[in-house]
């Protein structure tokens, strides 16, 4: 996988993509990271990459020239000739889709992403309307760019492909990936500070271990996101579960 990153502040990245699971996917050639200064496609002697707005307003927004010579010269730096019409063109916006793990597993299966990092008061709305092809929000709040929020998208979709982490079982146990929260996990030593590991834990039965993992799962989701549970696939004896904990813990 490739993915390039659009950006205002490449210096941003350095720090991120030198850490441990992308410079593991990169060093074991799984995924390649580029970051493009925007300012970098500019023509002008002062590097110009932001006007005010038509019509008037605060702020700033940025213009459409750098950020689509930057997509363009990143689509023909990838991988020269090859198509790219099912290239995902993402911008980082708090008006987009609102990022989920689904939606990271979507991304994980593409060969290459292009992330555009929006700033100051926005875009140019013919960035959106001819060039984005997604648009992401991480949720229902506003940052000063869409640097953090990039790092959010790589870090989650990078961790999906195959190899990177250490075992393949990781990303299937994490939280959301089943809909459903992660279960309670518990290490060395047995007793600290009087408080014990479950007994379960401790029994080497592993049949006896998955069904309780599954069912603290379901536990803590209805517990801490109970909305989830309606997205979620569940058996007839995993919804009896939930109902007489339900009807248990209302007698407590």
């Amino acid at each position: 996988m490739r993915i390039d990153i659009l950006t205002l502040f490449p210096e941003m990245f350095q720090s991120v993509l030198g850490s441990a699971i992308f410079k593991r996917a990169s060093d074991r050639k799984l995924v390649k990271i580029v970051v493009h200064n925007i300012r970098d496609y500019t023509h002008d002697k002062h590097r110009t990459v932001d006007d005010y707005p038509f019509g008037g307003g605060a702020g700033m927004v940025l213009k459409p020239e750098p950020i689509f010579e930057a997509v363009e010269a990143a689509k023909a730096g990838a991988y020269p000739g090859e198509e790219d019409g099912d290239l995902p063109v993402i911008l980082l916006t708090p008006q987009g889709r609102l990022f989920s793990q689904r939606i990271a597993q979507e991304l994980s299966g593409k060969s290459r992403l292009i992330l555009i990092c929006g700033h100051y008061e926005g875009v140019d709305e013919r960035i959106r309307e001819h060039l984005a092809t997604d648009e992401i929000s991480l949720g229902d709040y506003v940052l000063s760019g869409g640097e953090l929020a990039a790092m959010v998208v790589i870090d989650a979709v990078v961790r999906l492909v195959p190899g990177v982490l250490g075992s393949a079982a990781s990303p299937v146990d994490d939280s959301h990936a089943a809909g459903l929260l992660e279960y309670p996990q518990y290490t060395r030593p047995p007793v600290f500070r009087g408080w014990a590991v479950p007994e379960v834990l401790l029994s080497g039965n592993h049949a006896l271990i998955a069904g309780w993992r599954r069912e603290q799962a379901l536990i803590r989701t209805l517990e801490r996101r109970p909305e989830l549970l309606a997205k979620t696939n569940l058996t007839p004896a995993e919804e009896r579960f939930i109902e007489n904990y339900k009807n248990s813990s209302c007698k407590r």
